[in-house]
């Protein structure tokens, strides 16, 4: 059946090229432009079924949002130009035995702090890292795995060639709280045997993984290895993997003489982070050395003080 429209279009048509009914003299003809107009879009709205969205390809009821893929090929871009530089030092890293058993941060005299990293050496983000420090002129505490110490032994090498400190976070990251005396014990052996079979040298401190060691266990320690057990200050939660910026922003915000920062160089998102955190921490004034130099800079709260205010300094 024709559409009606289309009639009725056709009698406006006639009228407006003045083929109309003399009966139909009184309407104002219809212009030719009019009417199409008019007609196209009757046609459209009653003619055309309403529109529904289309369904979304491989997506069930109630799915949530798609997110998109981390880029795990994202690299830290070169800095252009000159970074800030940790200045020189020759400090001592000789710590007394009797300076204590347990440290999240240390009172020295002075604007020094500690960086730390954990879980490596790992293949790639370690000696990126590495990179980073050595155009800064910073040294650092690498708490190792011995089992990835066993994996990696030329990059622990480098490590200790560039002057970082290595400390022992034991052969396979268990939580030593949880397990004996004489598990905890073989543990740190065994890490304490592979970083010497990879870079002969022996550790001075240790870490446990998840800072989970009971006072027990880290008087035992320090009788049995002479590890104090260094925990942090500041911890970015970058194993959380925040991203690069936030971790900076954390790092930046909550640090102060003293302080023991706690990072991870498993993760490739805390090693990208490393440029600005540590040009920014430079520029706060702050020096960077080893946690056993750290130890060694260790001086009573009256000191410390009198270090940090100015009207004390001739």
């Amino acid at each position: 059946m024709s559409n009606p429209l289309h009639t009725l279009g056709y009698r406006f048509l006639s009228a407006s090229l003045g083929n109309k009914d003399p009966e139909q003299d009184a309407a104002s003809p219809l212009s030719r432009r009019g009417f199409l107009l008019a007609t196209a879009a009757l046609s459209s709205c009653s003619a055309a079924a309403p529109l529904k969205p289309e369904p979304k390809v491989n997506a069930p009821a109630g799915a949530a949002p798609v997110k998109t893929t981390a880029n795990s090929a994202y690299r830290t871009p070169s800095v252009q130009g000159p970074v800030p530089r940790n200045p020189d030092m020759a400090h001592n890293s000789n710590f007394s035995k009797n300076a204590g058993v347990t440290f999240s941060r240390v009172m020295v005299s002075g604007n020094f702090i500690a960086i730390t990293f954990d879980d490596g050496p790992h293949p790639q983000n370690t000696p990126r890292l590495l990179d980073i420090l050595r155009a800064r002129n910073v040294k650092a505490t690498f708490y190792v795995i011995g089992r990835s110490v066993d994996l990696y032994p030329q990059i622990v090498r480098r490590t200790v060639a560039e002057g970082h400190e290595i400390g022992n976070h034991t052969h396979t990251h268990r939580l030593l709280s949880k397990l004996s005396d004489g598990e905890v014990r073989n543990e740190l052996t065994r890490c304490r045997e592979a970083v010497s079979r990879a870079a002969g040298v022996q550790m001075r401190t240790m870490r446990p993984p998840y800072g989970g060691l009971l006072q027990r266990q880290r008087e035992m320690v320090h009788a049995e290895f002479g590890y104090p057990t260094i925990l942090w200050s500041v911890d970015p939660l970058d194993w959380k993997r925040p991203g690069p910026s936030v971790v900076t922003s954390r790092i930046l915000s909550g640090t102060t003489a003293g302080g023991i920062v706690l990072a991870h160089d498993l993760h490739a998102q805390t090693v990208d982070a490393m440029p600005a955190t540590i040009d920014g921490l430079l520029r706060r004034g702050f020096k960077f050395v080893t946690v056993s130099q750290l130890l060694a800079m260790k001086t009573d709260p009256a000191t410390a003080q009198a270090a940090a205010d100015p009207s004390t300094n001739y």
